[in-house]
């Protein structure tokens, strides 16, 4: 009986080791080492006694609770350079001894708040080297009390659980370098009294809000925890507000500032004090008055400049300041919207701008212009809402009201921005004080008033947006009856149109280059053309002008009187006779230095005396008419 009860005792009490993973049992700890073996997932035959569990360097994607079932022993688990995508709730659920949790270097984009449950004696947490962009904010919870080392560096984390870590104690160590944060809430560390390294370094901090932490110095006697802070590569803003930082001598650190441009590049420890410098408020512009209609948005604007950046704030009429409500917004860049106006919303609006350098103060004038209500149709207390004329003219719109079959109100000659409303006279019994037009369009549900004098049915409306549906609605406004009386509104009409797609001018301004184009290529071609042939007849005149021959003429003989021709007799060659000097005004060829108008003139002359001479000449040697004539040259 022994020896089989002591085998089951055996197999009871140890569990086999992973195929891929070497287990060793040094005194009485056990350590699973599964590092380099290629995993997929945990091995699922993990001894539950294990102490250390090393799965670093595998191919791990997800962690959940069945993992580490049962696993209340284990003290250190290493699940580093994986690919760790997601963790599930509680998957650390039953490691209530775990002291160590490395999850550096994996793919991790978010952890949510039930991501850590679990490990309640936690000390050192590692989640460098993910892709964190998001942690719940009670993500920490189960361990501030207990948690030394928190690295959460190399991340692309823009917000931390700043009120989780400012509530742990016993925090010595926290790393938040190369992540995108921009700012730093004040006092965040005031707690952490225990803290000796905060690095944040290759952040987007241009400045630090004062804190106790940053006074403690780097001299053990001046502090029981001397703080070694690091914040080099952020582009600080060396003015005012860092002025506290700089008093702190820490002569080793290397920060420098980028900005303003005066000091950027330069070292922060080294800019004298007086150049932490700030500048007051200014305000740049802002609106003076405005003038609305009951019911329409007011939109006060204030822009103001400084350095650093002012804070804008609103003071109403009652002199309370104007914070953000149903009806009222107020944006960073010193805007302040009022959906619905009021009555009760006229009067004076302050804008106050303020930085550490002081303040600037400027008065915006609002009026509200009281729309004449009536009682048929009104609301509660006989005014109503500008929503109450906007329910009115939809529903008559969709053909609810009581209209006449005819419409009322017509929109013509509609363009992609524009369109002509008309509308009759209605009925002579109601006396009109005025027109108020309403519309609207389909890009923006922002209702549009127009007020138009009675006297007028025409109205173009301008700047409309091309291609949109419009839903357009006239009422008519009437005297009050007497001086207590509210006026009356009455609604004549609505219309639906759309505006015409806008022109493509793309086609145009093609059509008008390729036009211009092909004028100018014609034009080039013409004004050449022309060029060429006046070059071509100044040659030719010139040719014509230089190269004439003497003309040479043979058998020349008097003209008798009806006598016997005389047998012609031989003459010997004679030179031409030379040609007398003629002024230049009346030279007709010679090249000797004259030129222009005389110098073609002549060549025209030289070329026609040849054609006709050499007509004669010819006829005469043919004998023409059958005789022989006797020529003599003549000269012009």
């Amino acid at each position: 009986m022994a020896p089989p009860l002591l085998l089951l005792l055996l197999a009871s009490g140890a569990a086999a080791c992973p195929l891929p993973c070497v287990c060793q049992n040094l005194s009485e700890s056990l350590s699973t080492l599964c590092a380099h073996r290629g995993l997929l997932f945990v091995p699922p035959n993990v001894d539950r006694r294990t102490v250390e569990l090393r799965l670093a360097d595998n191919f791990i994607q997800a962690l959940g609770p069945p993992d580490f079932r049962n696993m209340t022993g284990l003290v250190d688990l290493t699940l580093s350079r994986n690919a760790i995508t997601r963790i599930g709730a509680r998957a650390f659920g039953d490691l209530e001894s775990l002291r160590s949790l490395h999850l550096d270097g994996n793919r991790l984009v978010e952890l949510g708040s039930g991501s850590l449950r679990g490990p309640v004696n936690l000390q050192h947490l590692i989640l460098s080297g993910n892709q964190l962009g998001r942690i719940s904010p009670g993500a920490f919870d189960d361990f501030l009390d207990s948690l030394e080392d928190l690295d959460l560096s190399y991340n692309n984390l823009r917000q931390v659980p700043w009120a989780g870590i400012g509530a742990m104690p016993a925090l010595h160590t926290l790393n938040l370098d190369h992540n995108l944060i921009d700012a730093l809430p004040p006092g965040a560390f005031a707690q952490l009294s225990q803290l000796s390294r905060l690095d944040l370094t290759s952040n987007r901090l241009a400045t630090l809000a004062p804190d106790p932490l940053f006074s403690r110095g780097r001299d053990a006697e001046a502090s029981p925890a001397p703080l070694v802070l690091s914040f080099s590569g952020n582009p600080l803003h060396c003015n005012c507000e860092l002025l506290w930082l700089r008093r702190l001598a820490r002569p080793d650190d290397l920060e420098t500032c980028a900005s303003p441009p005066g000091l950027a590049g330069r070292y922060f420890w080294a800019v004298p004090e007086g150049e932490f410098s700030c500048e007051p408020p200014l305000i740049a512009r802002h609106t003076q008055r405005l003038w609305v209609l009951e019911g329409q948005r007011a939109t006060l604007r204030c822009r103001a400049l400084g350095d650093p950046a002012p804070t804008m704030h609103w003071v109403g009429p009652d002199d309370r300041l104007v914070g953000n409500s149903s009806r009222a917004r107020a944006f960073p860049n010193g805007t302040l919207e009022i959906g619905v106006t009021g009555s009760g919303d006229a009067g004076g609006y302050t804008c106050i701008a303020t930085n550490p350098a002081g303040e600037a103060t400027a008065r915006v004038e609002l009026r509200v212009l009281a729309l004449p209500h009536g009682g048929n149709g009104s609301a509660e207390g006989g005014r109503p809402g500008p929503s109450d004329i906007a329910a009115s003219a939809r529903t008559a719109a969709e053909g609810e009201g009581t209209l006449e079959s005819e419409p009322a109100v017509q929109v013509t000659e509609v363009t992609a921005t524009s369109g002509l409303v008309s509308w009759g006279p209605g009925r002579p019994a109601d006396p009109v004080w005025m027109f108020q037009i309403q519309y609207n369009s389909s890009e923006d549900e922002t209702l549009i008033y127009r007020i138009v004098p009675a006297s007028s049915h025409h109205f173009l409306l301008k700047h409309l947006v091309p291609g949109a549906d419009y839903d357009l609605c006239l009422l008519a406004l009437s005297p009050a009856a007497g001086p207590s009386d509210l006026t009356a509104t009455r609604l004549l009409g609505c219309a639906h149109f759309s505006t015409l797609p806008a022109a493509p001018l793309c086609h145009a301004l093609q059509a008008h280059v390729l036009g211009g184009t092909l004028t100018v290529a014609v034009g080039g071609v013409l004004v050449a053309a022309l060029l060429v042939f006046t070059v071509a007849l100044l040659v030719r005149g010139r040719g014509a002008g230089n190269g004439r021959l003497p003309l040479k003429l043979s058998h020349v003989q008097s003209q008798t009187n009806g006598g016997p021709s005389p047998t012609p007799k031989a003459h010997p060659p004679r030179s031409p006779p030379p040609r007398p000097q003629r002024s230049c005004s009346l030279d007709l060829g010679d090249a000797g230095g004259c030129y222009g108008y005389a110098r073609r003139l002549g060549g025209a002359w030289a070329r026609r005396s040849h054609s006709v001479h050499g007509g004669l000449l010819g006829a005469g040697c043919r004998g023409v008419g059958g005789s022989t004539e006797q020529l003599e040259e003549s000269v012009v």
